[in-house]
């Protein structure tokens, strides 16, 4: 019998950790000169690191755990498919849990979206959605239909695709000169691109300014790619009501193929199930993942109608098979949790219990944040909030980058027992859906001492 393995020390796990990982959107030079917290594991909706200290998941482990950490359904369709098979793949196969899931996604998405392609991350469900797109008008008769159209600093993921159509220069500046131009329609976001506006006036000039571009380039556009109702990464930007209906519209006139990416504001986040549904929005590709599985396994897919997915039928000689696939596309455990987190909605009524705690982090953030000295705006959509923070609010001077307050305004959370991130110097607030109302005052609280301990200093 072979020894047992030794569990390794804080202070190895710290050596290993700075000597050979990477890690994502990370700057190592300061990762290596820091301790790290290390989480060991989840219960309910806390982080618990090595040490057994507990911290609150203010960010749902990068917006993507819906119904808690640990959570012995989700434990138990996973060990169930396990008991199974873990992986067979789609290529020339399928699986009762892959079709199953398929089924399920287009009985709870919006209406008319009725097939469903599987991935493994949200970029790879934008890059599905983009190619499904290009060649859908190839295969229709309008070639020239090649370019994309988003909203200015979009984020739809990293593979070069999903870039493509969700450009930032801080991340993605060193690889401009290979990306396709792409169509930027300007966000009604008052804060960043409408100053001093009213909702109603940013909201005006939004949609005339892509009245505008679909007007002049409908012709050559195969697609416009959105993030509905809030764009996430960008600093939590809402959009006014309306927008998205105004979108769907134009690009139905101009015969653009409307996507929406609800990766990050699907499953519960804004309040309802997707999105697009507060806008009364149908589109015609809707790409998901983050909490498709309620945070457990990465898996993705793309949803689409039946218009777009009949272009595509023929003969194998006519060349109109959409070739794109990955080795673990739909993977049978990845499908099963999502199947029992798809249950867990439907059994706890997660979604009708969503407007009291909604309300109730509105009520906190206006007790604890509005009155804070730095914070220049307050974003919330749902459970989606982006607290910006700004030297002079009034004249919406920000700090300087080197200054680094969001990042030190999460350090300083964490000695409250919090985990959040920054985007910036916007605070992102993004808890489980599982959240109790208690924890949503801890939450708010903590950010807001932690805020004031790094502003005020």
């Amino acid at each position: 019998m072979s020894e047992e393995r030794k569990v390794p020390s804080y202070t190895d796990l710290q050596q290993w950790d700075h000597q050979f990982l990477w890690h994502p959107f990370t700057q190592m030079q300061q990762w290596t000169a820091e301790n790290p917290v290390i989480i060991a594991r989840g219960e309910g909706n806390e982080l618990i690191d090595v040490n057994g200290r507990r911290y609150l998941d203010g960010v749902s482990s990068l917006w993507c755990n819906v119904h808690g950490h640990n959570r012995a359904e989700l434990n138990h369709a996973v060990e169930s498919q396990l008991g199974a098979i873990a992986h067979s793949t789609l290529l020339g196969l399928t699986h009762a849990p892959a079709v199953e899931l398929a089924k399920r996604l287009v009985d709870v998405t919006p209406l008319g979206l009725s097939r469903v392609f599987y991935s493994d991350s949200g970029a790879t469900s934008v890059e599905v959605a983009i190619r499904m797109a290009l060649q859908f008008w190839q295969l229709t008769g309008q070639p020239q239909k090649t370019k994309l159209a988003s909203l200015a600093e979009g984020y739809h993921g990293d593979t070069l695709g999903a870039v493509s159509v969700g450009y930032s220069e801080q991340f993605h500046r060193f690889y401009k000169a290979v990306l396709p131009d792409t169509v930027r329609l300007t966000p009604p976001h008052i804060w960043r691109w409408r100053d001093w506006l009213s909702e109603t006036e940013a909201l005006d000039r939004a949609v005339d300014d892509a009245r505008r571009l679909l007007s002049e380039q409908g012709n050559q556009l195969a697609a416009l790619v959105v993030e509905p109702v809030m764009q996430g990464a960008v600093g939590m930007w809402s959009q006014p009501s309306g927008y998205l209906r105004a979108l769907r519209e134009l690009t139905t006139k101009h015969e653009v193929l409307l996507v929406c990416d609800e990766v990050a504001t699907g499953f519960g986040r804004t309040g309802t199930m997707f999105a697009s549904e507060q806008e009364k929005v149908s589109p015609d590709l809707m790409c998901l993942a983050k909490g498709l599985t309620g945070g457990y396994l990465p898996l993705a897919a793309t949803l689409t109608t039946e218009r777009v997915y009949s272009a595509f039928l023929g003969l194998p000689t006519e060349g109109k098979t959409f070739y794109y696939g990955h080795t673990y596309t739909g993977n049978p455990v990845g499908c099963a949790v999502a199947l029992a987190s798809l249950d867990l909605f439907d059994t706890e009524r997660v979604i009708e219990g969503l407007a009291e705690k909604i309300q109730r982090l509105t009520d906190q953030l206006d007790n604890h944040m509005k009155c804070l000295r730095h914070v220049a705006d307050i974003r919330q959509r749902g459970l989606m909030v982006g607290i910006e923070l700004a030297r002079d609010p009034g004249t919406r001077a920000a700090y300087a980058p080197d200054e680094g307050i969001g990042a030190r305004v999460t350090v300083a959370a964490r000695t409250h027992n919090v985990i959040v991130r920054p985007l910036g110097d916007v605070i992102v607030l993004m808890p489980p859906l599982s959240i109790r109302l208690n924890e949503i005052d801890s939450l708010v609280s903590a950010v807001s001492q932690a805020i004031v301990s790094v502003t005020e200093t």
